[in-house]
């Protein structure tokens, strides 16, 4: 491909590099990358790679922009809540760089359709937030032998590496197994600094333009780590696993699979289903409360949330230190248990059920649909 009048000034900073010049950017222009997800990681992704002229992006997203993604999520403003990501995104790529060629996926990916969606593209990049995403990537991506670059963010840290097939491990050599569900909190639960999503995503950004040029050494076989609050930086070496189901000497992985079930989403007990029978409504509480009935009413949310926002009332034990503290809990009452959404509570309820407690409810749609239903002027997060 050749380079217009119009691109050599947009790229002159790169043409005058000697790792890049004319032919390099023409690479880039004729390169295609793949990104898994609009969200924290994919903002800076989406950005720096139109901006470095990769030719042809696509973007798998199915979410809406909502006003909590809007303290990492770069790639949309307050005037996209509401709308869908994927179209966000794409909007901003055009606003830096028209000459890109955007595809947009609008659907979740899955084994039935992520074979199909991945195959256009040179490299795929990881942008993912659950691990049954990431090892549906990982297999596709070693199926069709594509170079998938991973990132991943939690609170302060954050860690980044490239999973080439042929060349080097993949993402099931250093993660063989899946976290038991739950274990692992979601930034949703734990949180993000809102500015990690950017250093690693440009680290992403990078190692795609690296492997696009051919230049450099990319995170083959490394996984890079992240301090933000140290500041601080460690690499380890990954080794291929010669008995990885995926990418060993003997795979038995031949075609993808069901990943929930694989991470234990399926076939564990559903806490939300287990509890289902003992739900009560926002409304429900907030007259039971006006009656006077004598409930308990238990927060297992963090602290910090606590802080943002509370049921008048209730009393606040932590999901992570409640099996500690459960002699603090009263059984003579009627327990109404909630955090901010359900989930949360849901695990609380069988945490307690299995140390004898039997009057549980479980607050449907947690504090989110208390302020919805009952107190619209509380704080929201």
């Amino acid at each position: 491909m050749t380079l217009s009048p119009q691109e050599m000034a947009r790229y002159s900073r790169h043409l005058i590099m000697p790792e890049v010049g004319i032919a390099g950017q023409e690479r880039l222009k004729a390169g295609s990358v793949l990104l898994i997800g609009a969200g924290g990681l994919g903002s800076p992704l989406a950005l720096y790679l139109s901006a470095a002229g990769v030719g042809r992006i696509g973007i798998v997203d199915f979410d809406v922009v909502d006003f909590s993604n809007l303290q990492r999520q770069i790639v949309h403003g307050t005037s996209d809540v509401g709308r869908p990501k994927a179209h966000s995104a794409r909007d901003a790529i055009r606003e830096i760089n028209p000459e890109v060629q955007v595809d947009l996926y609008e659907t979740r990916l899955t084994s039935a359709n992520a074979l199909d969606i991945l195959k256009p593209y040179d490299i795929v990049i990881d942008g993912t937030d659950n691990f049954p995403t990431r090892y549906l990537v990982n297999d596709a991506c070693v199926l069709l032998k594509k170079r998938n670059v991973y990132g991943s963010i939690f609170r302060f840290d954050g860690q980044a590496s490239v999973f080439a097939p042929g060349e080097g491990p993949c993402y099931r050599c250093l993660y063989p197994e899946p976290p038991p569900p739950g274990e692992v909190p979601s930034c949703a639960e734990g949180g993000v600094l809102g500015i990690l999503p950017g250093l690693i995503g440009c680290i992403q950004a990078t190692e795609a333009v690296k492997l696009l040029l051919g230049q450099g050494s990319p995170l083959i076989g490394r996984l890079l780590l992240y301090d933000a609050l140290q500041m601080s930086f460690r690499e380890f070496k990954i080794r291929r696993n010669p008995a990885c189901p995926i990418c060993g000497d003997n795979p038995t992985i031949a075609k993808l699979i069901d990943y929930e079930e694989f991470c234990g989403i399926r076939g564990e007990p559903d806490p939300t289903a287990a509890s289902s029978s003992g739900e009560i409504t926002a409304e429900e509480l907030k007259r039971r409360i006006d009656t006077g009935e004598e409930l308990f009413i238990l927060d297992v949310r963090n602290p910090e949330e606590f802080a943002i926002c509370r049921i008048p009332g209730s009393s606040l034990v932590p999901l992570p230190g409640l099996a500690q503290r459960v002699a603090e809990l009263p059984r003579d009452r009627e327990l109404i248990v909630h955090c901010k959404s359900g989930m949360r509570s849901a695990k609380a309820i069988l945490l307690l059920r299995e140390q004898g407690f039997t009057r549980l409810t479980n607050l449907k749609g947690g504090i989110l649909a208390w302020a919805d239903k009952v107190d619209p002027g509380m704080m929201k997060y």
